[in-house]
Order: C-alpha cells, then sequence, then structure tokens
C-alpha cells in the first residue's frame, strides 16, 4: 500500500497519548506562538521546506519515500506547518505506528531519538514546513536497524520515556 494513503486506526489519537511518548503538539495560528515555544525551548536557528513534485522535480518520489523510512534524529526534530498537510507517524511502547495527521498552524516535537517518519498527503501533493534548530540547521537521520537501539540518543528517550511513565503511576 502506499504510504501517503489516510490510513485511520479508527481510534483518535489525544495530545495527552502523544505527551506519553515524548511528542509535544501545539496549534499556533501565528509565527509569534512559534517564536515564543522556540525562545523558550532555546531554538536559535530555523529554515523552511517546500516537498512538492513542482519544487522537488525528479527527485521527489525518491525523497518522500527517503523520509518515510523509519529512522531516527540525535537532535529534537521540530516542524511548524505553513501550508499543506502530512503525516508524522512515530512508534509506541508495543513498536506500532502512531499516524499524526498535521496541517497548517500545527506545531509538532519529537524528542532526539525518537523511531519515526514522514509523509504527505495525496491528492495535493504539497508540504511547506518551518524547521526549527537549537543549534546549527542539520538535517541527519539514522535508518532504523538493530544497532540503532544501542544509539545513546535511542537509549536516552527510551529511559526518559520509561522513567515519565513511573512519574505517571
Amino acid at each position: 500500500s502506499d504510504q501517503r494513503e489516510d490510513h485511520d486506526s479508527g481510534g483518535a489519537v489525544s495530545t495527552d497519548y502523544l505527551s506519553q511518548l515524548g511528542v509535544l503538539y501545539h496549534h499556533c495560528p501565528s509565527v509569534f506562538s512559534v517564536d515564543k515555544i522556540a525562545s523558550e525551548r532555546s531554538y536559535r536557528n530555523r529554515d523552511e521546506i517546500i516537498v512538492s513534485p513542482e519544487k522537488m522535480g525528479p527527485v521527489y518520489e525518491e525523497k518522500v519515500k527517503m523520509f518515510f523510512n523509519e529512522h531516527l534524529h540525535e537532535d529534537e526534530e521540530i516542524r511548524y506547518i505553513l501550508d499543506g498537510n502530512g503525516f508524522f507517524d512515530v512508534r509506541n511502547d508495543s513498536d506500532e505506528w502512531v499516524r499524526i495527521r498535521l496541517e497548517k498552524d500545527d506545531l509538532i516535537i519529537l524528542p532526539s531519538g525518537t523511531i519515526a517518519g514522514h509523509t504527505i498527503l495525496p491528492p495535493s501533493p504539497y508540504i511547506k514546513a518551518m524547521r526549527l534548530f537549537k543549534d546549527e540547521p542539520k538535517w541527519t537521520s539514522l535508518s532504523r536497524t538493530p544497532e540503532l537501539e544501542q544509539n545513546p540518543h535511542r537509549k536516552g528517550y527510551l529511559r526518559d520515556k520509561s522513567a515519565k511513565a513511573e512519574m505517571m503511576t
């Protein structure tokens, strides 16, 4: 099946559930709201990306597949959707996908070490997003392999999530 299809588990995903996974969601109707979050979390740099066949040309399909492949970043992954829509998929405690649909004015923060994948929605394959960074912009992703579970950022994510779960019980 096409990763861009609107897969529906039949159950809504609450912001509380996302928070248990370490994922933070905000609705930001203005860039002022984004600036406030950026200041609070010490994000000093930002850029914008447009993912569309028109903008990316012949590499579009290859890039969409690359974004969807399971990976992690060793830095927080912060995206503010300026236009269009798409999915951010993350793995839950049972290693099942949790699909998060993002639209204009949505902001998502994935902690470093989160296993994720991203894609855009048909029939209008277009998304424009602001990417925020604590330091210099970098987009290094590490593909998911069994060895990746030993990555210090992955281990830190799992440890932090486990400690948070214990505090909630």
